[in-house]
């Protein structure tokens, strides 16, 4: 029976998403239409944005709807640093190493095109930001465009101390943007606690829709669109909105969300993880990368998970993880090497190098991420197979 451990990259559609999906497309109506059947969709679509912004801490009105995380990050990032131009020069946008692509490569456009001045403040050995880095690079607020930090490494699974470093720059007059997109569903993302400006979200990462996402954007940020053609969206995002992916996305959001049902999957997820991490661990060369399982940080003087529910990640000795990877999924088991924007790019993980993992460790990582549709037997299979599958893979690499 096939086992799919990769919930960081997608997770499977929830019935609730796929009957609003289905639902609302058997429904005529342009929500930019004065006629009723465009006033019909646009309440549909006011539902749904109602919806969303309770699970993420915002007003309706700061939902904006996009393509998915990767949108959501560009239109943050390069919109965001454009309308901060507006007033003053400030071409210097700190960030941390190990963040996922969709914001280094955004951040390098930025550098490349526009003359952004890139910080990218280190990590410790845990994958999380060294505040005291952090401070320095904010000495010079004056110039600082933007502050923008992954709330869960998608990688590693390293929660931030977001409220840490949004009172921090919030103390020095600069907006933050958080890349939420690996934590929804498996943390609680909530906007207004967080500090954020702006917050990326994606549904698909929930088990909702391809092709949908969203930024919370305050009513206090200001953004340049990266498109033009209407006055949709405060004009940050124009064009026809996708009404029944939104709705799609906030059934996906009220059935991964809702505060107790949370709690309740995180639990099951943590336990699920700790038995697994129990037989790998015992693996001669295996050693589990990112934040230790089960232990909490002070953040900001809240109390906070250390790791995004699900994830497990380690490192095997002598193992190529794309060796290791072809040999789960030849047993009928998925998993990643890291980042699934990267999959297939033979270069070691920046997210492992930024935490000072040795290189002759680096190339043999594995990830995986459990979710919704996530059993014991799933994790029981994968325990199994490992043993055999990691020797297999090291006489390989002796040959």
């Amino acid at each position: 029976m096939p086992r799919y451990l990769d919930h960081a990259a997608t997770s499977p559609i929830r019935p609730e998403a796929l009957a609003a999906l289905t639902e609302a497309y058997q429904d005529a109506g342009n929500a930019s239409s004065v006629h009723g059947h465009g006033q019909a969709a646009k309440a549909r679509l006011a539902d749904a944005r109602e919806r969303i912004a309770v699970r993420l801490g915002a007003e309706p009105i700061e939902i904006i709807f996009t393509s998915g995380g990767t949108e959501s990050i560009n239109l943050a990032l390069t919109g965001g640093f454009r309308a901060r131009q507006r007033d003053a020069e400030r071409p210097v946008i700190v960030s941390a190493e190990g963040e996922h692509h969709a914001t280094l490569d955004t951040l390098e456009s930025l550098a490349q095109r526009e003359g952004a001045e890139l910080r990218l403040v280190p990590l410790d050995a845990d994958g999380r930001i060294r505040l005291d880095e952090l401070e320095r690079a904010l000495d010079d607020r004056h110039r600082i465009a933007l502050v923008s930090l992954i709330h869960a490494n998608n990688e590693v699974g390293t929660v931030q101390p977001i409220r840490a470093v949004t009172a921090l720059a919030h103390e020095a007059g600069i907006p933050v943007h958080v890349d939420a997109v690996a934590s929804l569903g498996h943390l609680t993302v909530d906007a207004t606690a967080l500090g954020a400006d702006l917050l990326s979200v994606s549904a698909h990462k929930i088990g909702g829709p391809f092709g949908v996402g969203a930024l919370v954007t305050r009513r206090s940020m200001e953004l340049v669109p990266l498109m033009h053609g209407g006055s949709q969206q405060r004009g940050f995002r124009p064009g026809t909105i996708d009404v029944p992916g939104a709705l799609g996305f906030a059934a996906a959001l009220d059935a991964a969300c809702e505060p107790a049902a949370l709690a309740l999957e995180c639990a099951r997820l943590d336990g699920l993880i700790d038995e697994l991490a129990a037989s790998i661990t015992a693996i001669d060369g295996v050693t589990i990368r990112g934040a230790e399982l089960g232990a909490d940080f002070e953040d900001g003087g809240v109390i906070a998970r250390g790791r995004a529910a699900g994830n497990l990640h380690f490192t095997v000795e002598g193992c190529q993880g794309d060796s290791l990877l072809f040999l789960l999924d030849m047993a009928g088991i998925s998993v990643s090497t890291g980042s699934a924007c990267q999959a297939g790019v033979q270069e070691p993980s920046h997210v492992l190098s930024a935490m000072g993992v040795p290189e002759e460790h680096v190339h043999g990582a594995l990830r995986i991420t459990l979710g919704w549709t996530s059993t014991i037997e799933d994790v029981q299979a994968l325990a199994a197979a490992l043993p055999g599958v990691i020797e297999r893979a090291r006489r390989a690499g002796r040959s």
